[in-house]
């Protein structure tokens, strides 16, 4: 039922958005012109902060504290989401950069958390529905080899940080391989499980955006020269914008995309290109 005075619009399907950082708000706040909205983040004040906000400029959100890489938090997650009468998008922001300097701790939120959530949410989407997982365009820059392929497909296991590292090699275990991988591995796991989100009438794609002005890409640049060299390398001479990204979050989950499933699409302005020659 409507409240007088209220902006909830229980006609609209619910929108999960996992991460609460300026990236993730961005796409919430897109996504919540069409849908009502449950922003989750490991900081649960900094959700409910973020979700007040939102509902005092009329947007239809809630909060919720899940830590991605624990199965009883995101159980806890899935159950929220049941209450609200199931899955319409999810968009799967949540991620830590190379400047977090863990491994494992990287691996963990980027791939693990992503499947975790993802696996808990598939029973809850109906016709219609549809999972944005965002990558990077890191994801694009080498090939995995067959044993850490072998790893990478299976993302939820709880030790797949450790069983990285070991199909690595101890000369490879450093943030920024963590970070390649595990986008690699949200790649793969989009394709692979394609079909699973198909068989309930859903869709399951990855996002891989290249060098975006965000507070987090401002960090890497002041840490990283081969950053600051790839920028110089961009076809379009800048950086991309959050807003340019919650445009593609939109079009993923909307009926326009209704036919684009299992795949990645890369928004990164011809960098990857530019950089492959």
């Amino acid at each position: 039922m409507y409240k007088y005075g209220s902006g909830e619009r229980p006609d609209h399907s619910l929108a999960v958005v996992v991460g609460a950082g300026a990236m993730g708000m961005a796409v919430a706040h897109r996504l919540a012109q069409r849908h009502r909205v449950l922003l989750a983040d490991i900081d649960g004040d900094r959700a409910e902060s973020e979700a007040a906000a939102m509902r005092d400029g009329g947007c239809d959100a809630s909060a919720i504290a899940c830590d991605v890489t624990s199965p009883e938090a995101v159980a806890a997650l899935a159950d929220a989401v049941s209450e609200q009468g199931g899955l319409g998008v999810l968009a799967h922001v949540a991620g830590l950069s190379p400047s977090a300097q863990d491994f494992h701790l990287i691996v963990r939120v980027n791939l693990l958390g992503a499947a975790l959530v993802a696996d808990a949410l598939l029973p809850l989407a109906r016709q219609g529905s549809a999972a944005i997982l965002i990558a990077s365009m890191a994801a694009h820059s080498f090939a995995a080899p067959e044993p850490v392929l072998e790893v990478l497909s299976e993302p939820n296991a709880t030790d797949v940080a450790e069983k990285l590292a070991q199909a690595i090699g101890p000369e490879s275990v450093n943030p920024g391989m963590a970070y390649a991988y595990s986008k690699q591995g949200l790649l793969l796991y989009a394709r692979r499980n394609a079909a699973a989100w198909g068989a309930k009438g859903a869709r399951i794609v990855s996002l891989s955006p290249g060098m975006i002005a965000t507070p987090m890409g401002a960090r890497e640049f002041e840490a990283s020269e081969q950053k600051r060299k790839m920028f110089a390398a961009s076809p379009l001479e800048r950086e991309g914008t959050m807003p340019e990204i919650a445009d593609a979050v939109e079009f993923l989950a909307s009926d326009r995309a209704s036919f684009i499933s299992g795949t990645d699409l890369l928004v990164d302005g011809g960098l990857t290109a530019a950089l492959k020659g």
